[in-house]
C-alpha cells in the first residue's frame, strides 16, 4: 500500500452506488456466516501458531546461548573464583553488589551498604543505587533470598539464568515487531533465525553477561514493539490505554537499567521529531511518547537519587524544546511547499537554540560535568581538532569505538541479511521521501492522519517510524562499533518485514509491470519460506559443530593473583592498578579498590589518571605522593600494559599518559622486583581433554 492517490469528489450519484453496494455486502454476508466464521477461525488458528512459534524460538535461542556459554568455559565445572574472573571488567563490578546483596546478613544492611559503600572508591562514601544502575542486581539477591530456590541452584546460575531468559523475552520482542508491521508471523520467525544465525553481530550476551546493555537491550524490543502497534491508526481506547502502559513500562525499565540509556533515547526522540515534522505521525501520540520518555527519565532520576547526569540529559532538554517550539509555532504546517519548507527549517533551528540554552543552564545550575567526556570524544572523533585529553584519546584507540569494521558487512550478506535490508530500505526511503514531498505540497493537509481529506498516505505510521529508526541507529552503528548491536538486531526486523509486506511486493511489481494480486501473495510467503531453508541448509551443521566444541576457562596467573590477595592482605587493603582489573579483585576478593570501570563520574576518571600514572614518564616520588593521597597498601602492575602490543603505539597507555602529561616521548615501563603481576591475555579458552 504504498501509493499516493488523489481523493475524488463524492457526489450524489457516487453515495448513492456505494450505499447500495454496503446493502448487497450485508446482504451477502448474512447469507453466507459461514465464510466469516472460517475467516475467524483461520485468524485464531493463525495466532495461536504465530504465538506458540514466538514463544519456542525464544526460548530456544535462550538455551542455545546458555548452552554455548557452559560449552566454552566448563562453567559448571571450575571454581568459584574462576567462575566469578571469567566476569571480565567492569561485568564483574556489578556481579559484586549482587553478591554483596547476598552476603549481607540482612536486606536492609544490604541496602545500607549499598548506599554508603566504602569499598568501591578508597577514602571516598558514595551511593551506588545513585551513581551506577544496579537496581537489576539488588531486585535479583531480594528474589534469591525471598524464593526458596537456594538448595537447587547456585546464586551465580540464578543470575546468568535470569539474563539468557531475558534474551528469550529479547527475540520475542523483535519477532512480534516484525510480525506486527508485516501481519504475518513468518516475518517474525525469519527475523529471529536471522538473529541467531548472525549471533555474533546481534548479542555478546553469552561472554559478557552482566553487562547493562544485556538487561536493557530486551526491554527497548518490548518498547519498540509497543510503539510500533501504538502508531496503528484506530486503536481501541482500551487498547490504546494498555498500550501506553506497556510502552510506558518498558521505557522505565529500559532507562533504568543502562546508564547510556538517554542517549539511545535521544535518538528515538529525534525519530519522532523528524515525523512529526513531516505529517508522518499523528501529532497527539507524539506527545504522548515525548511525555512517557520525560516521564520514565525523572522516575529514574528519583529512584537514582536525583542523579544530576540525567537531570542534565539532552533528551529532556530536546523534548522540552520540542513542546514548546510547537506551542509557539501553531501554524507550522499550513502554507505552500517553499513555505512550510521554510518554516520547517525556522522550527529546526528554534527547536536545536531552546535545547542548547536549556541544557547549559541546567549544567551550569548542577556543575555538572559527568559527561563531558562523551562530547570530548565525539569532538575528537569527528574531526573538530586533534585533542591530548587522555579520556577523549582512551576511546578513540579502542576498537569498540571506532567506525564499523567492513568485515561485519560480509558476515551480514553471508546470512543474505544484508541484501535484504538494502533491498527493503531502498524501497521504503524511495515511498517515504515521496510521501514527505507530497504532505509538504498540500498545504490543506493536517496533522491528524484521521482527517485527511485531500489525500491518502499508503506509508504507514508503523512503518515510517521503524524506517527512520534504523536509519538512525545504523549511523550511530556505522560511527561507534559498540552501538551495533541496537542496528544489527533491528535490521533482522526490518528486512523480514518488508521480504513479507504485500506492500512493498505490490509497489516493486507496480514498478516493472508484473502487477497482480496473486504474485504479491507468492512472492511475500516464497521468497522468506526460501531464505528460511537457505539459513537452514547452510548455518545448521555450523551451529551443531558449536554445540559440540567443548572448551575451558584457563586464566591460571589472575586465578594465583586472586589467591594471594585473599590469603597474604588483610581485609581492609586498598588496591590499585588498571580498571578491568581491578573490578575482578572487588568480587573475587572484596578489597577495597582506587578506580574501577564505571566511568560515567568526573572525579572518578580524575583519580583513574592519577593511579595511572604508575605507567607514565613520572618520577617515583610524583607516583607515590599519587597513591597515597588515595590510601594505596598494594598496587598491581601489569605486563600485558607495560608491554602492550593490542594497541598500535601512540594508542598504548603508557603513550596517551605522556600525551595528556605533556611528554615527547614515553619510557619503558619502570617495573621492580616483585612488584610485578603479569597476568596473561588469552584470546580463546583451550579445548576440553
Amino acid at each position: 500500500m504504498i501509493s499516493i492517490r488523489q481523493r475524488k469528489g463524492i457526489k450524489t450519484t457516487e453515495v448513492s452506488e456505494d450505499y447500495a453496494a454496503q446493502e448487497e455486502n450485508v446482504k451477502l454476508e448474512n447469507k453466507l456466516p459461514s465464510g466469516c466464521t472460517s475467516g475467524r477461525l483461520w485468524k485464531i488458528l493463525s495466532f495461536t501458531i504465530g504465538g506458540t512459534v514466538a514463544l519456542c524460538i525464544g526460548l530456544l535461542t535462550s538455551v542455545y546461548l546458555a548452552t554455548l556459554h557452559e560449552n566454552d568455559l566448563w562453567f559448571s565445572n571450575i571454581k568459584e573464583v574462576e567462575r566469578e574472573i571469567s566476569f571480565r571488567t567492569e561485568c564483574g563490578l556489578y556481579y559484586s553488589y549482587y553478591k554483596q546483596m547476598l552476603q549481607a546478613p540482612t536486606l536492609m544492611q544490604g541496602f545500607h551498604g549499598l548506599m554508603y559503600d566504602n569499598k568501591t572508591e578508597s577514602m571516598r562514601t558514595i551511593n551506588l543505587l545513585q551513581r551506577m544502575n544496579i537496581y537489576q542486581e539488588v531486585f535479583l539477591s531480594i528474589l534469591y533470598r525471598v524464593l526458596p530456590i537456594q538448595k537447587y541452584l547456585e546464586p551465580v546460575y540464578f543470575y546468568i539464568y535470569t539474563l539468557f531468559g531475558l534474551q528469550a523475552i529479547y527475540v520475542t520482542a523483535l519477532y512480534i515487531t516484525s510480525w506486527l508491521l508485516s501481519g504475518t508471523w513468518l516475518s517474525g520467525l525469519l527475523a529471529a533465525f536471522w538473529y541467531v544465525t548472525n549471533r555474533i553481530d546481534t548479542t555478546r550476551v553469552e561472554f559478557t553477561i552482566p553487562l547493562r546493555e544485556n538487561w536493557a537491550l530486551p526491554f527497548f524490543a518490548i518498547q519498540i514493539a509497543a510503539i510500533t502497534y501504538f502508531l496503528r491508526p484506530n486503536l481501541q481506547p482500551l487498547s490504546e490505554r494498555l498500550t501506553l502502559l506497556a510502552i510506558f513500562i518498558s521505557t522505565f525499565l529500559f532507562s533504568l537499567t543502562w546508564q547510556f540509556n538517554q542517549f539511545m533515547m535521544l535518538m528515538q526522540a529525534l525519530v519522532l521529531f523528524i515525523l512529526d515534522s513531516l505529517d508522518m505521525l499523528p501529532a497527539v501520540k507524539v506527545t504522548w511518547l515525548y511525555g512517557i520518555q520525560i516521564t520514565g527519565l525523572l522516575l529514574v532520576c528519583v529512584l537514582q537519587f536525583l542523579n544530576s547526569m540525567i537531570l542534565g540529559s539532552l533528551l529532556i532538554s530536546f523534548n522540552l524544546s520540542v513542546l514548546i517550539a510547537r506551542k509557539l509555532q501553531k501554524n507550522l504546517k499550513t502554507g505552500s511547499f517553499l513555505n512550510r519548507l521554510g518554516k520547517l527549517l525556522l522550527h529546526l533551528f528554534v527547536v536545536l537554540c531552546l535545547t542548547l540554552f536549556l541544557n547549559n543552564i541546567v549544567k551550569k545550575i548542577l556543575n555538572l560535568k559527568s559527561d563531558e567526556h562523551i562530547f570530548k570524544f565525539l569532538k575528537a572523533k569527528f574531526g573538530f581538532g586533534a585533542t591530548r585529553d587522555f579520556d577523549a584519546n582512551l576511546y578513540l584507540c579502542e576498537e569498540a569505538f571506532g567506525l564499523l569494521p567492513f568485515n561485519t558487512f560480509e558476515r551480514l550478506s553471508d546470512t543474505l541479511l544484508f541484501y535484504a535490508y538494502i533491498f527493503v530500505l531502498c524501497i521504503t526511503v524511495i515511498a517515504a521521501l515521496a510521501v514527505a514531498f507530497h504532505n509538504l505540497s498540500d498545504s490543506t493537509n493536517q496533522q491528524s492522519m484521521s482527517k485527511m481529506g485531500t489525500c491518502t498516505i499508503g506509508l504507514r505510521p508503523e512503518a515510517a517510524y521503524n524506517l527512520i529508526h534504523t536509519i538512525l541507529f545504523g549511523f550511530l552503528a556505522l560511527s561507534t562499533m559498540r552501538m551495533k548491536y541496537l542496528w544489527t538486531s533491528h535490521m533482522c526486523v526490518f528486512a523480514s518485514f518488508g521480504l513479507c509486506s504485500p506492500e512493498i511486493w505490490e509497489l516493486l511489481l507496480k514498478l516493472i509491470h508484473l502487477y497482480n494480486p496473486k504474485r504479491i501473495c507468492i512472492m511475500r510467503y516464497s521468497v522468506p519460506i526460501l531464505i528460511l531453508l537457505y539459513l537452514c541448509y547452510k548455518f545448521w551443521p555450523g551451529m551443531m559443530d558449536e554445540l559440540s566444541e567443548l572448551r575451558e576457562f584457563y586464566d591460571p596467573d589472575t586465578v594465583e593473583l586472586m589467591n594471594w590477595i585473599n590469603s597474604n592482605t588483610p581485609r581492609k587493603a586498598v588496591f590499585a592498578g588498571s580498571m578491568q582489573l581491578l573490578a575482578g579483585v572487588k568480587l573475587c576478593t572484596g578489597r577495597t579498590l582506587t578506580n574501577h570501570p564505571h566511568y560515567e563520574d568526573n572525579s572518578l576518571r580524575e583519580r583513574t589518571r592519577a593511579v595511572y600514572q604508575i605507567y607514565a614518564k613520572r618520577s617515583a616520588e610524583e607516583v607515590h605522593a599519587l597513591l597515597t593521597s588515595f590510601g594505596t597498601d598494594y598496587v598491581i602492575l601489569e605486563d600485558s600494559i607495560c608491554h602492550e602490543r593490542r594497541h598500535r603505539r601512540g594508542c598504548r597507555l603508557r603513550d596517551l599518559l605522556d600525551i595528556a602529561n605533556g611528554h615527547v616521548s614515553s619510557p619503558s615501563c619502570r617495573v621492580r622486583g616483585d612488584s610485578t603481576w603479569n597476568p596473561k591475555r588469552y584470546d580463546g579458552w583451550p579445548r576440553r581433554e
